[in-house]
């Protein structure tokens, strides 16, 4: 139901209030938030230009600032650095991909006295995808996993996760690497080698070469595979930009200078206005703020966004002038009774927290009849297309072969009892839903099967139903019949947020047959 101005104009300004408290920086924050506003060198043409190159580019800026040594006979580096080569269309997508970052981290690693060849560490990492998330839980350019994201500072909450903010990251993985720098003596591969694997495992390397006698330097360590293979990968695409014509590469230019600028919001705003204000579509805004989970900007912060270079002095102008009440939208809510905050809150795509503060509530019980002021999103949720449930539902819908099914997550439920159960692999079953093998489950989640042929085991538990709505029946009270949640009813039947449903209207559902038998 909406709600009349004055409480639209209250919610607004309470939520505000709550969102704008200062929150603490970390020693770096300054400096990385600034880089992106220094005068720009030169900019180059965005077409494939063939080796040599003479136009100053960011790879040039890059070479000039290069500091780890070459080994260009090593075997292991030539091994990575032939396969790159017979890769063209792999070095072509990374170099797209990093154009949106590469300047911004360069520039910080020579605020730093950094080599500029950590600049391509995010190509080996995670081939230069925000959105990267891997089967050991890592996130993002720099790939943190939770635990290590913690340690330097990240958030990781359900509106926001810094290890995928550009700006948030790139001053964590610089300050970790640093850290393992001094740790090590000054060395970076060894460095490197650390970051990779933990700095548990190369000492424990150099211990055992200690006690045998042998030197103590990277090439020198028995380390894990993937951390053997790691560093020769860096520094063989460091050759490669050093001397594209010598190995007969074609780099497609990039431009020396920022693609966006960081623009202070003053408080939580939803994505789509923000989108609006900078003039620029949403898919651009959410790669250029890919930490940012929902349909909106966190509550608690970061206060800023990232906007393309052009549109900046248009969106810092708009967003001086925008009311406070058209940042978020607002619907005031009846509550019913057995409704609890946290389902409000799931059923809008906020949180509990979000909920208490804007309606100034002492805790989080609610009476029924009472009435809430929920912030919405101004759009369906299918237009925040690079939002968290939005990449979930593409991969969820076109990450596997076969036939899908689903099943609804029960108490006690693991996901190796859910492989063994489907007859299929962990990280296959993890990969389908964009979880990592070690990540939980929650009761109630929906999870994508993907098999060669339908199955009608004993042991399956999720069935397609299909049903015809009835007068009186609403989105909730379906649900509650069949157990199952509002929000993945809206997405089997494409349902956008504030849509009636409409007798003789049909509807498909995936229902776990043995909650309806009280198993």
């Amino acid at each position: 139901m909406p709600a009349d101005n004055r409480i639209l104009t209250l919610g607004a300004t309470l939520l505000l209030a709550a969102c704008t408290a200062p929150q603490a920086l970390q020693p770096r924050a300054a400096i990385a938030a600034t880089v992106d506003t220094t005068p720009p060198k030169t900019s180059v043409t965005a077409t494939t230009v063939a080796a040599p190159q003479t136009a100053q580019d960011l790879w040039s800026s890059l070479r000039q600032d290069f500091a780890l040594p070459q080994q260009t006979a090593n075997p292991r580096i030539r091994r990575h650095r032939d396969w790159y080569v017979k890769h063209p269309r792999y070095l072509k997508r990374v170099s797209q991909r990093a154009r949106h970052y590469a300047w911004y981290i360069h520039r910080a690693l020579q605020e730093r006295g950094m080599p500029a060849e950590i600049a391509l560490l995010p190509i080996v990492e995670s081939a230069y995808d925000p959105f990267a998330y891997s089967h050991g839980r890592a996130a993002g350019l720099w790939q943190f996993i939770p635990s290590t994201g913690k340690r330097f500072g990240l958030k990781q909450n359900w509106w926001f996760d810094g290890r995928r903010d550009v700006p948030e990251s790139t001053r964590a993985a610089l300050d970790y690497l640093q850290y393992l720098h001094k740790r090590f003596d000054g060395d970076w591969l060894l460095a490197l080698a650390a970051y990779n694997s933990g700095e548990g495992t190369v000492m424990a390397a150099q211990r055992y070469n200690r006690k045998k006698g042998r030197p103590t330097g990277f090439w020198d360590l028995k380390l894990p595979r993937e951390t053997s293979e790691y560093v020769p990968k860096l520094i063989a695409l460091g050759q490669l930009v050093r001397q594209p014509e010598k190995y007969g590469v074609r780099l497609p230019p990039l431009s020396d200078e920022a693609s966006f600028r960081i623009v202070e919001t003053g408080g939580q705003i939803d994505l789509a206005v923000a989108a609006e204000l900078a003039d620029i579509d949403l898919e651009t805004l959410y790669r250029l703020n890919p930490g940012f989970n929902q349909w909106a900007t966190a509550p608690k912060g970061p206060h800023r966004l990232l906007v393309p270079t052009a549109a900046a002095a248009t969106f810092r102008q708009a967003i001086a002038q925008l009311p406070p009440d058209r940042r978020i939208q607002w619907e005031r809510v009846k509550i019913r009774p057995g409704e609890t905050l946290s389902e409000i809150a799931k059923h809008y795509h906020t949180t509990v927290n979000v909920l208490v503060a804007a309606n100034q509530l002492h805790g989080s019980r609610i009476r029924a009849g009472r009435h809430l002021v929920v912030p919405v999103a101004s759009k369906d949720s299918g237009s925040y297309i690079l939002s968290a449930a939005q990449r979930l539902h593409r991969k969820q819908n076109h990450s596997g072969k076969g036939y899908k099914s689903r099943h609804v997550v029960r108490r006690g439920d693991t996901l190796w009892d859910l492989s063994r159960e489907y007859k299929v692999g962990v990280r296959a079953l993890a990969s389908w839903n964009g979880m990592a093998p070690g990540d939980p489950l929650r009761v109630g989640q929906s999870l994508v099967i993907w098999s060669r042929a339908k199955t009608h085991s004993s042991g399956a538990r999720v069935r397609s139903v299909h049903y015809t709505v009835r007068r009186g029946d609403s989105l909730s009270r379906i649900a509650e019949r069949f157990k199952v949640n509002v929000s993945d009813l809206r997405r089997w039947n494409d349902l956008p947020e504030g849509k009636y449903l409409q007798p003789g209207q049909p509807l498909k559902l995936y229902v776990d047959v043995t909650r309806q038998t009280g198993a």
